[in-house]
């Protein structure tokens, strides 16, 4: 109001001086100006619509099925069928076209797709608190994928709309269910462009020839994507029968029709590797599409390589294509500007993936030399090679060996959770494929260390119905590491992770002594167990020497990336020049 006060005695003021033709000039330009503004704050709502506008696929029309049923082994529809086994992994199984396809992974799915949208807004809620800056995100990511159902596929827009009938309304306000589902399958890729966040620090590799037993080929990877252990929760195997191209399966969760790790009744193998990225101006066809894509349509490395130098990708990534038919496994290195084909050196029978590009046409991008000198990628790259030849010939169950390695480059103890890690204890999934025989191993709880299932493609595709109930080999499943999961380090370490939920929740003046003490003897070699400690009690000033010397500590552990070192060594400097402590 006083505003308005104000301009009026402005106005009044001037009109005493120059006279009311002078006012009713300014009035006049107000007027038109405020018209204008307004005209254009329209014109940008109307464009902003229309520019935004996420585009509904041409064919809509879900052909009817029955309502979903339920007995002694599960839930199904028609020949579409949903069970979990004794070990809590979820097997589906979905065929038909792309919207029969949807249509029942939806259905089938319903319960766990509410559960993991809801988990999901959950991790959203803590990330991001505050609802107006939710709003603000929410419309940065629309405008970001404005043009992301010009990249995706119509079978795969399709498919993920039929799936989104089943979702619920209650999360509308972030966007109506198809909006959602189709921004999901590109949340990988829109937090790994924005600022490298590494939330997949992976790692495959691959052996066949001498290196494998038998000659087999053999895949293993570990992928570390972490959402919270709510959303790892429901692991699910899918085993796809389509209309068009090869019948396939993957390891995913619910509402996640993309792949990062599959294979196909041709023996071929995808799985998919964060790289680092420049950040992109907007959305292209996420990776786990194009994934999808080579695993439905490829049955050689050729045919995979095709399919990756036709598609339009929006960040970088390694997608390590293993091939029965080729009898060999390769790496395709692709960027938003340029994709190239890595294979094993001549002579070699074995091949390692890990975040960063090893071939020559990436040896002078500036991004992949920053990322290998920073990054905990060589690292892990160096260890998974040790092991590989140090293990070989490779079976299944070296190969998990292998995936739930703690250890660092030189078989030193790095603390538990660490990204330098193989197995970094938070993955959520870790899988073995036997490509010559159709097999593949699925990780159970608790994340590398539980059970791996045996699941044969060959014949499960042979005969889909005879797997309800049955869906594993359950002769050839590889046992769990029980010897690590009952022992005093694995619930230290399970204290560790308590320990530091407690701490973000906490007051860090009301954390105590006692407090630290568990905390450094949950995981005594990890660098974040000391600098947590050293973040305690930041305002008594009787404790920043004690806080330093923790510090420093962290500085002496194995620490997987140059930003993080940085960021200690920031906290010890100001410290240091505020208090002039040594």
């Amino acid at each position: 109001m006083w505003v308005l006060y104000t301009l009026l005695v402005v106005l009044a003021l001037l009109a005493f001086k120059f006279g009311w033709g002078v006012v009713r000039v300014i009035l006049k330009t107000i007027k038109w100006t405020f018209i204008i503004l307004a005209l254009s704050v329209v014109a940008f709502i109307v464009y902003y619509n229309i520019a935004v506008d996420i585009k509904y696929p041409r064919n809509t029309d879900i052909p009817a099925t029955a309502e979903v049923q339920n007995d002694s082994l599960g839930s199904f529809v028609g020949n579409n069928w949903m069970q979990q086994s004794k070990d809590s992994i979820w097997e589906l199984y979905v065929e038909g076209d792309a919207l029969q396809r949807g249509d029942a992974f939806g259905k089938l799915n319903k319960d766990l797709l509410y559960y993991q949208e809801k988990v999901f807004m959950n991790q959203i809620d803590e990330l991001v608190p505050n609802r107006k800056y939710q709003h603000l995100l929410k419309y940065f990511i629309k405008t970001y994928n404005r043009n992301l159902t010009s990249f995706v596929p119509e079978e795969n827009l399709e498919e993920i709309y039929a799936m989104s009938n089943a979702c619920s309304h209650e999360f509308d306000y972030v966007g109506d269910p198809y909006d959602r589902q189709l921004n999901f399958h590109a949340a990988h890729d829109l937090g790994h462009a924005m600022q490298d966040y590494m939330m997949v620090g992976c790692t495959s590799f691959s052996t066949w020839g001498k290196n494998s037993e038998g000659g087999d080929l053999i895949v293993g990877r570990n992928f570390d994507f972490y959402m919270g252990d709510d959303f790892a929760k429901n692991k699910e195997v899918a085993f796809v029968n389509p209309t068009t191209g090869y019948k396939f399966a993957f390891v995913t969760w619910p509402g996640m029709t993309g792949v990062c790790s599959g294979m196909n009744e041709k023996g071929l193998t995808v799985t998919i590797n964060a790289a680092k990225s420049t950040m992109p101006t907007g959305s292209a066809t996420p990776i786990s599409i194009l994934a999808r894509r080579i695993l439905q349509y490829a049955h050689n490395i050729a045919e995979a390589k095709a399919i990756a130098d036709s598609t339009h990708t929006f960040v970088s990534e390694s997608l390590l294509i293993g091939s029965a038919s080729d009898g060999h496994t390769a790496i395709i290195e692709k960027s938003v500007d340029q994709c190239t084909l890595y294979e094993a050196p001549q002579g070699q029978e074995w091949i390692v993936c890990s975040n960063h590009y090893q071939s020559p046409e990436f040896e002078k991008d500036e991004n992949n030399i920053e990322n290998i000198k920073t990054s905990d990628s060589p690292a892990r790259w160096k260890r998974a090679s040790d092991l590989v030849q140090k293990m070989a010939p490779l079976t299944p169950e070296k190969a998990v060996c292998i995936l739930r390695d703690k250890k660092g480059t030189e078989d030193d103890n790095i603390g538990y959770g660490n990204e330098l890690a193989l197995n970094q204890l938070q993955g959520l999934h870790s899988v073995v494929f036997n490509a010559t025989k159709l097999q593949m191993w699925v990780s159970t709880a608790p994340w590398q260390e539980g059970k791996f299932v045996c699941y044969d493609l060959g014949r499960i595709f042979a005969n889909p119905k005879a797997a309800r109930g049955n869906a594993s080999v359950d002769e050839l499943s590889i046992a769990a590491d029980s010897s690590f999961i009952n022992s005093p380090d694995f619930k230290g370490y399970l204290l560790y992770r308590q320990l530091v939920r407690q701490f973000k929740k906490k007051n860090p003046l009301e954390i105590y002594d006692d407090d630290v003490e568990r905390l450094i003897a949950s995981n005594p070699n990890f660098y974040k167990t000391y600098e947590l400690a050293g973040d305690c009690r930041p305002d008594i000033e009787c404790y920043d020497t004690v806080r330093l010397k923790f510090w420093k500590k962290a500085l002496e552990c194995r620490i997987p990336k140059q930003m993080e070192k940085e960021r200690i060594e920031k906290k010890i400097k100001a410290l240091t020049e505020k208090k002039n402590l040594k």
